[in-house]
This record gives C-alpha cells, structure tokens and sequence, in this order.
C-alpha cells in the first residue's frame, strides 16, 4: 500500500461527477460540435453545391465532421477533457489509475456518445443516463464509461466545510488514542477556620501593691446524671463528598453500503483487508469488497474520543477518503483526523459509510 496524500495520489481521490454536471458539459459538446457542422454545412452549400458538385458538398460535411470527431478524441484520451469538462470542471480518466485513458479507447467512448446523441427523441442519450443512474459501483459510470474502462471525476477544488454547530476540532493522535475511564478527581477536605488569635491584653496602670486575695475555691463538677440513665454521644455524620453530574457516553453507529451496521465502541479498520499495526488495540476489523480495487489494504480508521466525539482519519490509501457533508465534499489529508457530525457519509474508494448518533 502507498503512503502518499490524497492530493498526490491520482486523480481517482476526487469524487465521481455528478450527472446534472456531465450533462452540461455533454450539451455544451453537443452545442460546438453542432455549429461547427452546420458552419460545414452551409460552406459546402454556397460553395460547391451548384449540380455537379454535390457530391463533393456532401464529402466535405462527412470529413468536417470526422474530423472534429477525431480532434476531440484525441484531447480527451491525451489530455480527459473537452470544451464542455474543461468549463465546469469535470474530466474523464482511466479507473484504477487516474491516468488519461488514450485515444483508442476515447474514439470508442466517443462513438457510443455519438450513436447515442442521434436524433431519437433522445431515447440514446435517455438509456445511457440510465446506466449510469444504475452503475452498481455507486460511481456513476455510463455504459460508454465501462467500454471506455474510463470514470469521470469533479476536479474542482473542494470548499472548506465550515459549520457553526460544528465543535472545536482537535488533531488527535488515533494511532496511539486508547479509550480509557477519565481519572476520578480527588476529593479535598474544606480547610479548617484558623483559629482566632487573642487580642493582646491592655498593659494596666501601676497601682499601689494591694493585699493578697485568698485563692477561690474551684467550680462545682457538673451535676451526675441520675442512676440508672446513660448518655451515649453519637459521632457527628461524616460529610458528603460532592456528587459530579454524570453524562451517558455517546452511542455512534456507523452503516456501510454493503448492509453491516455496528456501534462504534472501540478502534475500527476499514479496508479490503484491515490489518492492525503492533500495539493498536483493534476493536472492528471491517473488510469490505471493492469491484475496481479503490479500496486499499487498511485504508482509513475511524473512533470515538474520550470528549465523545466520533474521528476519522485516513491511513495514507491510494485513492484517497472523502468526507460528504451538507451536499458538500471534502477530501480528508492523510494522517489528520477531522471530526464527524451526524448525517455525515465517508467515501473509500467505491465504498461509503454513513454516521448516526443513537440517544
């Protein structure tokens, strides 16, 4: 497995394309490829179309639109993208790899885009978006995509997700975290009053030597009680030590996209096969399947904090983990935890975590 950053790997770590995008950018294709055609097209007309040219006028639309066909399969097999992705930031690459997928594969992708962009009432283009709608890699890949073997991401930076309900965020070490019981505090003893200091005694005016007194005879003992009767002297009840609030801990339950679903109650791996480091005290080990081998080895690890909170951290994978908050995605660094809300979804690879919190 390569220990490298989300943003170094390749451009497989950014999140599939949504459809209501590709289909901008599809009808934007269409648009330049349209009018440069229908520019052929009237060139030819009031050029060579004078009764013995036709044939010629017709040639001349059929290789003004092979080759625009051509040109914008070379771009985009050298270079994933064309005028309509480059304009809001989408481009296609090879799945597995994040490299361009070439020209012969993009001449074969843009051929079924082309038989599908045919006037059919739309019915083409209708049945390519379906596939994609029913893609069971949940990344939204088109049957022109599969034969292409290519994937088309959103390469636009990722906005900073901010929230106001958010907690403070604190890097936390989960390699080394352990849940453990916080410390009781220790119980201090309220201080004795300080015991009062006598006045000095006020120095008294020399006076002539008097006679001595006659010493006084001591104070009486203190009456008996009568016979029979005893008096028990209970000891005073001991103080109460300050009761602290007590608070139930947090209950995170995390559901993958596979069906399994479990409480978080310790450290847990995910991955095609999460294996724990020397030392890690490993409470879920969760392999999960991965059809285009997105999913590294051990690739993320998530747990709860002593502050109750639930983190997430990436473990260096190759594609890269993505945080989907809001609507809004979020590409997490390898090595840095970031803090879960609930209603949160965590993508790796072609796999998905969703985040609850249980009262």
């Amino acid at each position: 497995m390569s220990h490298v950053s989300a943003r170094e790997a390749a451009p497989t770590s950014f999140p599939a394309a949504e459809l209501d995008r590709r289909f901008y950018a599809f009808t934007l294709d269409r648009l330049v490829a349209w009018g440069l055609y229908a520019a052929a097209g009237w060139a030819a007309w009031a050029f060579l179309a004078d009764g013995s040219g036709t044939l010629v006028a017709v040639l001349a639309v059929v290789g003004v639109v092979l080759v625009v066909s051509l040109a914008s399969a070379v771009v985009l097999g050298l270079r994933g993208v064309s005028l309509g992705k480059a304009a809001v930031g989408l481009r296609v690459v090879a799945v597995g790899t994040g490299e361009p997928i070439g020209v012969g594969r993009a001449l074969v992708r843009q051929l079924v885009l082309g038989v599908g962009a045919l006037p059919t009432f739309g019915l083409g283009v209708a049945t390519l978006a379906w596939t994609a709608v029913m893609d069971a890699s949940a990344r939204r890949r088109g049957w022109h995509d599969h034969l292409g073997h290519s994937v088309v991401v959103d390469v636009r930076p990722a906005p900073e997700v901010e929230s106001e309900a958010e907690r403070p965020r604190a890097v936390v070490n989960l390699t080394a975290l352990r849940l453990a019981a916080p410390e009781p505090e220790p119980v201090t003893a309220p201080a004795p009053a300080p015991a009062a200091v006598p006045a000095p005694a006020r120095a008294e005016p020399a006076q002539a030597p008097r006679a001595p007194r006659a010493p006084q005879a001591p104070p009486p003992p203190p009456p008996s009680p009568p016979a029979g009767r005893r008096i028990r002297t209970e000891p005073a009840p001991p103080a109460a030590p300050p009761s602290s609030p007590t608070t139930a801990p947090a209950r995170w339950r995390v559901a993958f996209d596979t069906g399994e679903s479990f409480v978080v109650e310790g450290l847990a791996l995910v991955g095609r096969g999460p294996q724990a480091r020397g030392g890690e005290d490993v409470r879920h080990l969760v392999p999960l399947p991965s059809s285009d081998m997105s999913l590294s080895k051990t690739h993320a690890q998530f747990l709860v904090a002593p502050d109750g909170a639930l983190v997430v951290m990436d473990r260096g994978s190759t594609n890269g983990s993505i945080l989907v908050r809001s609507g809004v995605t979020r590409e997490l660094s390898a090595g840095k935890a970031v803090t879960l809300l609930p209603g949160d979804k965590v993508r790796f690879g072609d796999r998905s975590m969703d985040v609850s919190r249980e009262s």
